[in-house]
């Protein structure tokens, strides 16, 4: 009974966070223009197995800057660690350039649905950071502002977080009928 209760604490905590976007959006203040008929994001159903508790392997702080969706422009972060996924694939993690203990971490990624089931520019993850572990909710990735308008500058998952394997979680484009 307490994995029940702990799924449903979980669910109920992933609903929240997607009925907070969608209001987000329906509200004019983020990337659409045009807001009337929004009927609200679509979204892979909720998959516990996407919800990943990992153990981050430091790095060196690292200066780097990632390139945007905008040519010539870039984003500058630090590196702060990788993170292995069942399998083995690995991303790295980082952080915002100046914030020396962060709560969470930024992790672009592009994987086998982008382009496809998924903006093909990539989705991303806010990774809360707890000591030497990281929570990869993939239940949590969604479109940078830049899939829904070309007047915002995203950055670009960098090629060492492309993963070959599919990740149906998260938000998806929507659904032709």
């Amino acid at each position: 009974m307490v994995i029940n209760a702990v799924l449903a604490s979980w669910l109920g905590e992933l609903a929240a966070f997607r009925a907070r976007k969608d209001a987000h959006f329906r509200s004019g203040r983020g990337p659409l223009t045009e807001v009337s008929g929004f009927g609200g994001l679509s979204y892979f159903p909720p998959d516990p197995a996407w919800n990943l508790q990992l153990k981050v392997d430091r790095l060196s702080a690292e200066a780097v800057t990632l390139a945007t969706t905008t040519p010539g422009e870039t984003q500058p972060f630090v590196t702060w660690g990788i993170a292995e996924l069942p399998g083995g694939e690995r991303l790295t993690l980082y952080a915002r350039q100046g914030d020396e203990a962060p709560a969470a971490l930024f992790v672009p990624f592009r994987d086998g649905t982008s382009g496809g089931l998924t903006y093909g520019a990539g989705r991303y993850l806010d990774a809360p950071l707890s000591g030497d572990t990281v929570t990869l909710d993939f239940n949590r990735a969604y479109h940078p502002y830049c899939a829904y308008s070309d007047a915002w500058t995203c950055p670009l998952p960098p090629a060492g977080n492309w993963l070959r394997s599919a990740v149906e979680a998260g938000e998806r484009l929507p659904e032709l009928a």
